[in-house]
C-alpha cells in the first residue's frame, strides 16, 4: 500500500464535526490504493513545519506528501515574512523531495468574515508557493485561484466556526476533487 502523508496547518487537521481529520477521511474514501497520515497541526506555520517534519512527515518513508501550509504564515498577528515563508517551502520541498510533493498554495478567506487574513497578502503567498514548484519541479495545486475563480466560494468557505478561514464539507470536498486529480495526474 502507498502512504500519503498530508502535511499542514489547521485545514489538514480539522475534524469538522468528525471523529477523524475531514481530509484524510475524504480522501480514504476517494483513493483506497493509500494509507493516509494526518500530519496536520492548527496554528502551525512554515517555521513550525520545520521543526516538525522529520518526526510527522520523513519518518513514515511516504510514496507522496501534500504540503499546505500559509493561511497562519500569512495572518497579520503571527506573520512569518514572504521571503521567509518562501525560504520555508523550499526546504520542505528539499527535505521531503520534489518528486514526491504536492505543494498546494493557500486557500482564499471570506473577508467579510475573516480579519486576520486578506486575499491580497494570500495571493502573494500563494505565488510564492508557486514559485517554488516551478524552481523545484515538485507539483502544484493553486488552490488560491481554483477556490477565488468559483462564483460561490464565500459559501464554500462556511464551516462549523463560520470564520471565513476554516471552512467545511463543501470546502474540503472541493480540495479533494483537486487532490485526487493531481495523484491521478502524476501516475499513482
Amino acid at each position: 500500500m502507498l502512504k500519503l502523508v498530508c502535511f499542514g496547518d489547521s485545514i489538514m487537521a480539522r475534524k469538522e464535526g468528525l471523529d477523524t481529520p475531514m481530509l484524510t477521511t475524504k480522501l480514504g474514501e476517494r483513493l483506497d490504493s493509500f494509507e493516509f497520515i494526518n500530519a496536520g497541526v492548527s496554528g502551525n506555520n512554515t517555521i513550525d513545519a520545520i521543526s516538525r517534519i522529520k518526526n510527522d512527515v520523513i519518518k513514515h518513508k511516504p510514496d507522496l506528501v501534500t504540503v499546505l501550509f500559509g493561511a497562519n504564515d500569512a495572518a497579520f498577528h503571527k506573520m512569518v515574512d514572504l521571503e521567509t515563508y518562501k525560504s520555508n517551502i523550499y526546504k520542505i520541498t528539499q527535505m521531503i523531495k520534489p518528486e514526491r510533493t504536492i505543494l498546494l498554495s493557500p486557500a482564499p478567506v471570506d473577508e467579510k468574515v475573516q480579519f486576520a487574513r486578506t486575499n491580497e497578502i494570500l495571493f502573494d503567498y500563494a505565488s510564492a508557493v508557486k514559485q517554488v514548484a516551478v524552481d523545484t519541479g515538485s507539483y502544484f495545486i493553486d488552490f488560491y485561484s481554483k477556490m477565488i475563480a468559483l462564483d460561490d466560494y464565500p459559501q464554500i468557505l462556511k464551516g462549523i466556526r463560520n470564520d471565513g478561514l476554516h471552512f467545511g464539507d463543501k470546502g474540503y470536498d472541493f480540495l479533494v476533487s483537486l487532490l485526487v486529480e493531481k495523484i491521478r495526474d502524476v501516475g499513482y
